[in-house]
């Protein structure tokens, strides 16, 4: 479990604990981590890693994030939408994304449930974004939440409209990487920005 309070990393920047442990996490932690984020690809993109993370540490998936944009067509719904079997036996030959078929499988099938949605999927996804208000800045990340009722009504909705691997700690994960939800810890520098 990483630090409960934030860390001083090597740059002279408190940061939340989990944060300081490898160069990946620092930028990500200061550049994307809590930050809203808007637009059908990208929140596919993220939706689609969060899904590819469950069981495995995010440095994985940061790390190759450059080959998961290069082998899934930079998660344009569209495109993904047309993958076909040829498609899923590249990607589970491909060393530079994770090779899990179910995974591979569910990522196709969310982009073709993506285009059927009634609503642009960034749009739904905000639509859960908990008032500020009843969603305090967190103490330390021992006081971080794993799920919410939002996280859980989303991934009710996601499931509803025929989107695989979004249970409601994929999905809670999904709003602390899209903004949805800030979650720096008090203290941290990120934190101090707003």
């Amino acid at each position: 479990m990483p630090e409960p309070v934030p860390q001083l990393t090597t740059d002279g920047r408190h940061r939340c604990g989990w944060a300081g442990s490898a160069p990946e996490y620092m930028a990500y932690h200061d550049d994307e981590w809590g930050r809203p984020l808007h637009g059908v690809d990208a929140m596919f993109e993220r939706l689609s890693l969060e899904g590819f993370q469950s069981g495995l540490s995010w440095l994985v998936i940061l790390r190759k994030r450059p080959a998961f944009r290069a082998a899934f067509a930079r998660f344009d719904p569209k495109k993904v939408a047309e993958f076909g079997d040829a498609d899923v036996q590249r990607l589970l030959a491909d060393a530079g994304i994770v090779r899990n078929r179910a995974k591979i499988e569910a990522t196709i099938h969310n982009a073709r449930a993506v285009l059927e949605l009634e609503e642009p999927l960034d749009e739904l996804l905000w639509s859960f974004a908990p008032d500020p208000a009843t969603h305090p800045r967190p103490a330390t990340l021992a006081d971080v939440p794993a799920t919410s009722p939002e996280s859980t009504a989303m991934a009710r909705a996601l499931k509803r409209n025929g989107l695989r691997f979004v249970g409601r700690t994929t999905c809670y994960a999904l709003m602390q990487a899209t903004g949805l939800v800030d979650d720096h810890v008090q203290g941290c520098w990120r934190a101090a920005m707003g």
